[in-house]
């Protein structure tokens, strides 16, 4: 049997609210802290050299605030994320978007227990972990807007998240959809009609109800006959296009 704790990392940039967080955790048995971070630079370092299970991350820090430190974290699995910050509407829309949970400072023992059982709910459950990361990824506040989103992908037991500028194209295959990259092919962890419906457009067009293309990444469009296109992408997959849909796209890259 498992005995391990929690593995967690404490990150704000104030050192009196790190302590009080880290007094407040030590009586919960269940947690076992492995670092603090007083930035987002650190905490990106830290997370990547201490894989913790659970990340408390403050919002509002210099260097890197907390939403930047999320979209910055790469490799897998990604940690479970407890927002902590003095702002409720940040903290709210963090929450409504992929956050486990989020605390406002100063934190009350009570929603700090809550916040922890919420993540142990987690901690067997990668893919919900690595969908509600790439969600947190994408929120957008007025002085740090989303450049880009977050998708993930799946290799064996890892989920990896990655920047929706590296996908070439979602391919389904029967129950399964395929992740498709300029180096690998990922299994998504949603449905095509899902990706759709979250990436929109116009980056990401459908041009068979089996594909999804980023049409940055298209190189050619062939017409194969009056009704069938051929579509070329920037590592050769080719894939087969509809008419009314390589119109769209024609125009789209014309444009």
């Amino acid at each position: 049997m498992d005995t391990r704790g929690i593995t967690t990392l404490i990150v704000d940039d104030e050192p009196v609210a790190r302590r009080l967080l880290c007094e407040e955790l030590a009586l919960l048995p269940e947690i076992e802290i492995v670092g603090e971070a007083e930035n987002g630079r650190e905490a990106l370092q830290k997370i990547g050299k201490l894989n913790p299970d659970l990340v408390f991350l403050d919002l509002q820090m210099p260097v890197m605030s907390g939403f930047e430190v999320v979209r910055g974290l790469t490799g897998t699995p990604p940690p479970i994320i407890i927002i902590v910050t003095a702002f409720d509407q940040h903290a709210i829309q963090a929450f409504e978007t992929g956050a486990i949970d989020y605390l406002l400072k100063p934190v009350s023992e009570v929603r700090l227990q809550k916040a922890v059982e919420r993540a142990k709910s987690l901690l067997h459950r990668p893919i919900e972990i690595a969908n509600r990361v790439a969600q947190l990824a994408s929120v957008s506040t007025p002085s740090h807007p989303a450049n880009s989103r977050r998708v993930v992908g799946r290799n064996g037991a890892d989920y990896i998240l990655l920047d929706v500028d590296e996908v070439l194209a979602f391919q389904a295959e029967r129950e399964l959809v395929w992740i498709v990259t300029a180096k690998q092919r990922l299994l998504a962890t949603q449905s095509l009609r899902a990706i759709e419906q979250r990436l929109g457009e116009p980056q990401f067009q459908r041009v068979h109800r089996n594909a999804i293309v980023n049409v940055n990444h298209v190189r050619k469009l062939s017409a194969l006959s009056s009704q069938r296109w051929s579509l070329t992408l920037s590592n050769s997959l080719q894939l087969t296009v509809s008419k009314r849909q390589a119109h769209k796209i024609r125009r789209i890259l014309q444009g």
